[in-house]
């Protein structure tokens, strides 16, 4: 399946969107975040961000071939796709028995998630919504703009969201694709904020002037899941472990939250994780080596990060210009 990928992918990269970032080369989360934060800056200022249900168990087999005949016409390819569609998904219940689930091929609908081809049919599929969104006039008449990353989809508009939303709407129901009505909502900046890619985007303020602007933090989500993932870690069913092997997946995990989280004032949220991961292991090292805690004295704040190593993310805000603000 890999080797098909690996063919099919440049031939179907040439017809896909500039407004389209996931899963392509040279193209990433934080280019559609940056995308956003322009659109937010230069008049579209009503958002609609939408949601929808289930994308990927909801492809349409019929509709998606029609799409990927457009530019495959070997018959040998065209039925190998459709065979992989109706592949059987094995799954294990609750009891760890496995069974297989034929969900896709007795309703026509749905990618394997999961496999290497999933994302180029996912990609090339909502091609077709954003294309159609152009072709059809709505981005002229509404002002508004698309960015799509995978299944996650923001429409930025100078006006007329509600409108927006509305043909977003019956496009998509055209497409065979449900958008979740409770998820989707139309956010009006400076007044209201969204969340998109993990980020918060909405109204911020200059801690050095006062200054309102629209920018972007880390969303409270992401760094609450980030500081749930670090507990994971400095459990008490850990404390067999050495303080280097602790250490050093905290610092894997926490840089690579943080080589994402880095566009706009992201001091706060890296002070947040930071305070966590020192308590943390803090807690470990008690548990491990049975001291009462808080044992400020035998776990300095100076020793955890000199001694054992751990990482300070506000540490790399010094070479953020903008970061404090």
């Amino acid at each position: 399946m890999m080797a098909a990928v690996l063919v099919l992918d440049p031939i179907f990269e040439a017809d896909l969107q500039p407004e389209q970032y996931a899963y392509r080369r040279g193209r990433s989360a934080l280019d559609a975040v940056r995308h956003v934060h322009k659109l937010i800056n230069t008049g579209h200022g009503e958002i609609v961000d939408a949601d929808l249900a289930g994308y990927f168990d909801s492809l349409p087999h019929s509709e998606l071939l029609k799409s990927v005949a457009r530019r495959v016409v070997d018959g040998a390819m065209l039925h190998l796709i459709k065979m992989w569609l109706k592949a059987p998904a094995e799954e294990t219940d609750d009891r760890g028995k496995k069974h297989r689930n034929t969900r896709n091929r007795d309703e026509g609908r749905g990618s394997l998630q999961g496999s290497p081809i999933s994302p180029l049919l996912s990609k090339l599929y909502m091609r077709r919504f954003v294309l159609g969104w152009k072709k059809l006039g709505h981005e002229k008449r509404f002002g508004a703009y698309v960015v799509n990353y995978a299944d996650d989809l923001v429409i930025c508009c100078r006006g007329r969201a509600e409108e927006a939303l509305s043909t977003m709407r019956a496009m998509m129901t055209k497409l065979k694709l449900t958008v979740n009505g409770t998820k989707t909502r139309v956010s009006k900046l400076p007044e209201e904020k969204f969340d998109f890619l993990g980020y918060t985007f909405g109204r911020c303020y200059s801690t050095k002037t006062g200054r309102a602007y629209l920018g972007t933090v880390p969303a409270k989500k992401r760094v609450i899941r980030i500081c749930q993932a670090i507990s994971g870690e400095t459990g008490r069913n850990r404390t067999l472990l050495d303080h280097k092997t602790v250490v050093t997946k905290l610092n894997q995990m926490m840089n690579g939250w943080a080589n994402y989280f880095c566009l706009g004032p992201v001091s706060k949220a890296y002070r947040a994780v930071d305070r966590h991961a020192r308590k943390r292991l803090r807690q470990w090292l008690c548990a491990k080596h049975q001291v009462a805690w808080p044992a400020t004295g035998n776990f300095s704040e100076a020793s955890l990060y000199y001694t054992f190593g751990l990482v300070r993310l506000t540490e790399r805000t010094h070479n953020f210009s903008w970061a404090k603000s």
